[in-house]
């Protein structure tokens, strides 16, 4: 027998502002046809001015715990992905702590950017096999809105703002490719690509800085990364990609989205796609993925998932796991 991170819920939080492509075309020389025609997005939503990363954090928690059927005093960690936290510290997994009404186990940030919820996921599952922690709350959650330049067409309407969370818990199985749970993970960086997605600014600068990207470079590196890192984690499950029921990526441009999936040998039909409604959310994009893929009946018990992402660093990774 071994211990699998297996899922016990999932939710999601969307702020209520709802910004549309034709909104972009009173400030900038854009329009609808070319955002959508060059990343599928459609809409996307903002936070309100009032709203943090934190409380959005929190709401999707709290839809994570009832999809559960558990209470916040049962969980033994948080760990929360995000590049736009509330504060440089402390940390906004520990706000959501406390929103919850946590008193025990622990909490932290993680920071990958987009694949950061990836990288959440390998961690939270190393410690749960390892017996560090029994349930934990991984959460994705961005407010991207905060840190776009308004002026620079190429990034502010590719963004949007949001959060989802998942609920894993230990749970012993027999060591099986049928198992529920995480099965396989593969993660990977490479710092010599910094400069082609990054935010200039920080601790050093003083101020927050604003999204800077090379699309054409990102592009290029998403398509080759994404797909041979699912590969790869895979092949460490022992599977295939005829074994996949759904794709669920990172929601950051619908042609890399339907590039990957080629790779793969998956029709769209295998792909669970959001990012005409929420554009790209960083790394609240992929459990905001899961967690509508589960409302709309997409995603059901015993399916087999794998889900990839690629962010600035670069870092990219992929997650394969049955739900």
């Amino acid at each position: 027998m071994v211990t699998r991170a297996v899922v016990k819920g999932v939710g999601h939080y969307l702020p209520e502002r709802v910004v549309e492509n034709a909104e972009f075309e009173k400030t900038l020389d854009t329009s609808d046809e070319w955002i959508r025609s060059r990343s599928g997005i459609e809409r996307r939503h903002f936070a309100a001015p009032d709203e943090t990363t934190s409380d959005l954090a929190t709401h999707a928690a709290r839809a994570a715990l009832k999809d559960a059927g558990m209470s916040a005093d049962e969980l033994d960690a948080v760990i929360l992905a995000t590049s736009t936290p509330d504060l440089t510290f402390p940390s906004c997994a520990t706000m959501v702590q406390a929103a919850l009404g946590m008193k025990r186990g622990f909490a932290f940030d993680l920071q990958a950017v987009c694949a950061g919820f990836i990288y959440a996921l390998a961690t939270a599952n190393a410690m749960i096999i390892s017996g560090q922690a029994r349930r934990i709350l991984v959460i994705g959650a961005e407010t991207f809105s905060r840190i776009l330049d308004w002026s620079d067409r190429s990034t502010c309407v590719l963004f949007g703002d949001g959060a989802g969370a998942l609920i894993l818990e230990a749970a012993e199985a027999p060591g099986e490719k049928t198992d529920r749970g995480i099965l396989a993970v593969d993660l990977n960086s490479d710092g010599q690509y910094r400069d082609i997605l990054y935010a200039d600014g920080g601790v050093s600068t003083g101020k927050s800085g604003h999204v800077r990207m090379q699309g054409n470079q990102v592009f290029r590196h998403a398509i080759e990364k994404l797909a041979a890192t699912a590969e790869a984690a895979l092949a460490k499950a022992g599977l295939r990609d005829e074994d996949v029921d759904w794709i669920v990526p990172h929601q950051a441009n619908i042609r890399i989205i339907r590039g990957t999936a080629k790779k793969m040998k998956h029709s769209m039909d295998q792909v669970v796609v959001t990012v005409q409604d929420h554009g790209n959310t960083s790394a609240a994009s992929i459990p905001l993925a899961l967690s509508v893929g589960k409302a709309r009946g997409q995603i059901r018990p015993g399916d087999l998932l794998v889900t990839e992402a690629i962010g600035g660093g670069l870092t990219w990774g992929a997650v394969v796991l049955r739900w």
